[in-house]
């Protein structure tokens, strides 16, 4: 399967999110390792928070393009943007996702 392309948008941020499925786990924003983007263990909490729900860490690789905002708004269009691409995905994500508010931009 190719690569899985999404967009996600908090506030002013808006986050292209590419999934490529039978990955290792590896997160990349905008050339950066997650960690490296995000410092706070809170942010990397919020953009993976779609994976986990799904016990999905491990099975994608992500590339993500982001822009405008701040930290947290950037933060929650990533993890849009990655609910909305695991719909993609999968559409039986869905109803989950919506319980969970992850398909919902604002």
């Amino acid at each position: 399967m190719e690569k899985i392309h999404a967009v996600g948008r908090r506030k002013t941020a808006s986050a292209r999110v590419w999934l490529v499925p039978n990955g290792s786990g590896k997160i990349i924003i905008n050339d950066r390792n997650l960690d490296d983007y995000f410092p706070t263990l809170s942010l990397r909490e919020k953009v993976l928070m779609p994976l986990k729900l799904f016990k999905k860490e491990k099975d994608f690789d992500i590339y993500v393009y982001v822009r405008g905002g701040g930290t947290t708004g950037q933060a929650e269009a990533i993890r849009h943007g990655i609910a909305r691409a695991l719909v993609l995905f999968d559409e039986s994500n869905r109803q989950l996702m919506r319980r969970y508010g992850l398909l919902t931009r604002d």
